[in-house]
């Protein structure tokens, strides 16, 4: 704490008291004691808020940083402080009560509120969004308009900063992300799994029952055995289910489905849905092409065609 303080200057602006101080019961005339009153009260308001930022670095340093940043909060401080700061120092200079000061601010609160809209806006935005636990400093979001789709790197008063994935900064403001929809990718980076969702289409037309040939020559299927003679779509579904269950980085305790969908004007669809245990973008999409490439191929190991346009 002792090294944040000294980092932050507020023994230094403490320090810079002590002239106003001396100045103030030496010098006789006041108009030169009200200078020295109002030094004095600036050098207050900035050692107070060199202790708030040095707080607010203190905190940083903790895990909870992430699920509870105060920035806004903090930043909410420091206008409340140097607004109030203000008042006192122009209430010294024109010899002024400051609740008269603040009385007459009171017939301007419609100004004061438009001045401070963007503020106290920003304010309960941000708010709603840490009270709902809607957004952390390391998040990975996706706005629904696609102005940003990236890593969140600072929550404000007034800005959320996103890092986008081509590297580019996207500033939101929270009350955007409040009044609009956004995709938050928390859930998925905690979960077991990322998910998988694609379709493969064939050609109607190759679809047929299955000889006990085609059985025998695809060996991961050799051991089941069925009551009736199954088709050759069917049998690749029973393969794609199998080949996912066996892969070392397919999640099997999340749901893996392989289904026939509604055949369509572009061939018949076969879903393939599961959970790949490993989130990592790169390495993700590295292994499920990998897959995808390896399914691809063996549909002719059970004379079916891929569906293409012509």
């Amino acid at each position: 704490m002792k090294e944040k303080l000294l980092h932050k200057k507020v023994f230094r602006y403490i320090f810079y008291m002590l002239p106003g101080i001396v100045l103030y019961y030496l010098l006789p005339f006041t108009i030169t004691t009200r200078f020295c009153e109002v030094y004095i009260i600036g050098c207050i308001l900035f050692a107070i808020n060199s202790l708030i930022l040095a707080i607010f670095d203190l905190y940083n340093h903790k895990d909870k940083r992430r699920s509870r940043p105060i920035k806004g909060l903090v930043q909410v401080f420091q206008v409340l402080l140097f607004f109030v700061g203000g008042i006192l120092m122009v209430s010294v200079l024109i010899n002024k009560s400051p609740t008269a000061l603040f009385a007459g601010l009171g017939a301007s609160a419609a100004v004061l509120m438009l001045i401070f809209k963007d503020s106290i806006v920003g304010f309960v935005a941000g708010v709603q969004l840490t009270a709902n636990d809607m957004l952390r400093i390391g998040d990975w979001i996706q706005l629904s308009d696609g102005s940003a789709n990236g890593i969140v790197q600072e929550i404000t008063l007034n800005t959320v900063k996103i890092q986008n994935w081509d590297n580019t900064i996207s500033t939101v403001p929270p009350s955007t992300l409040v009044n609009t929809t956004f995709k938050n990718w928390r859930g998925m980076q905690e979960s077991g799994g990322r998910r998988v969702d694609k379709s493969i289409k064939l050609d109607m037309n190759t679809l047929k029952l299955c000889t006990p040939e085609m059985i025998a020559r695809i060996s991961l299927l050799k051991d089941m055995n069925f009551q009736e003679m199954p088709t050759n779509a069917q049998l690749f579904r029973f393969y794609i289910e199998r080949y996912l269950r066996l892969h070392p980085m397919v999640n099997t305790n999340l749901d893996l489905i392989v289904t026939q969908k509604e055949p369509t004007s572009y061939g018949l669809p076969i879903q393939v849905y599961f959970f790949l245990s490993d989130k990592v973008w790169k390495e993700y999409e590295q292994i499920q092409s990998d897959i995808f490439d390896h399914l691809l191929v063996m549909v002719q190991e059970f004379d079916l065609k891929l569906y293409q346009y012509s």
